[in-house]
């Protein structure tokens, strides 16, 4: 049953990965997008892919969250009170990020608009390089077993935790615009789709550059991990990482991006299943084994037990959620995003709702 949980655990991490960290990456491109009026329309499509499903994305964290701390109780603690300084900036980031995002389009003046987006697209690095850099942690082994025994510091702030929080931004950045370059094509906006395809293939290279630079680093530093990525499961994961990637490449560079979107998501699944099989049958590197943190059989059982009602209900809400968002069906109307942020003045008219 503990290997049953942990699937679960991972799928749910894969399912964030991928939806969540598009949506983490849009803000990347918010960030880097430029001024109110040359930044737009990029911002424009950003808000109108995110609006219908950012909220529904963020379950999937809190999916992990609850089968890691109910099946595998030592470890949970072990990575909480280890690594709280990413982990608790992660959900600063989180809470600021959905605030901006909710209330940026009702700024009543620029400057107020401006603070409000450098929150979301600032926030939206944060959290992925956080996230990035705790897991980096847990893969190079910096988290003994027990509560708080490892350094609140040194346990993230290491070159490979470093390399895996960049090469997260990195990861969302590209996925998320492959996903705003094939919105940008539902919605007929071709100036956009040329905008977010060149960023696609930019973010690929960086990403795909990162990578296998990155090898280098985890071999140096964390020799465990890299025998785990360079052999075995953990070596099919990344090779077929590595093809997934290159298929997307190619489909984006030939603008076919509705089944760029899968492929993209392939590689994204891939990297996280490449990390589930460097470290088996390891939790914790070195100090934890997934037998070892285990939960005992009452407890798992009722975990699997609540676990299958709640994908019931769940699974088949997300699945029409996200038809529906592909179909176009929950679509808003293009609207360049600075234009909500000019202030009314003197000799202006408010304008009428749209229906």
């Amino acid at each position: 049953m503990a290997e049953v949980c942990l699937a679960l655990a991972m799928i749910g991490l894969t399912a964030y990965a991928v939806l969540g960290g598009a949506d983490l990456g849009a803000g990347f491109w918010d960030l880097t997008a430029g001024g109110a009026h040359r930044g737009g329309r990029v911002r424009g499509l950003i808000q109108r892919s995110m609006s219908p499903v950012w909220e529904a994305n963020h379950v999937w964290l809190i999916f992990v969250l609850v089968v890691l701390w109910t099946a595998f109780p030592v470890f949970f603690g072990s990575v909480m009170s280890t690594l709280y300084v990413p982990l608790f900036g992660a959900a600063l980031g989180i809470i600021f990020r959905g605030v901006a995002f909710a209330v940026r389009g009702q700024a009543a003046t620029i400057a107020e608009a401006r603070v409000v987006g450098a929150v979301f697209a600032l926030s939206s690095v944060i959290v992925p390089f956080c996230m990035g850099a705790a897991i980096g942690g847990i893969a190079a082994g910096e988290v003994p077993e027990g509560n708080a025994l490892g350094p609140p510091l040194d346990s993230w702030l290491n070159p490979t935790s470093i390399l895996v929080g960049v090469l997260a931004v990195a990861t969302g950045a590209y996925v998320s615009a492959v996903y705003l370059a094939a919105d940008a094509v539902r919605a007929d906006l071709p100036d956009l789709v040329e905008a977010f395809r060149r960023r696609a293939l930019g973010a690929g290279v960086v990403a795909g550059a990162l990578a296998i630079g990155g090898l280098f680093v985890v071999r140096a530093e964390a020799r465990d991990l890299f025998d785990g990525l360079t052999s075995g499961g953990g070596l099919v994961a990344v090779l077929a990482s590595a093809a997934f990637g290159i298929v997307t490449m190619g489909l984006v560079w030939t603008r076919r991006m509705a089944p760029a979107r899968w492929t993209a998501a392939g590689a994204v699944a891939c990297v996280v299943l490449g990390w589930a099989f460097a470290q088996s049958p390891d939790l914790l590197p070195g100090s934890l084994t997934l037998d070892e943190a285990a939960a005992d059989d009452a407890t798992l059982a009722a975990l699997l037990i609540a676990v299958g009602a709640g994908l019931l209900v769940l699974v088949p809400s997300l699945v029409l959620l996200y038809r529906l968002v592909l179909r176009g069906t929950l679509d808003q109307r293009f609207e360049p995003l600075d234009q909500r942020y000019r202030p009314i003045t003197a000799g202006d008219h408010p304008q009428e709702p749209r229906p």
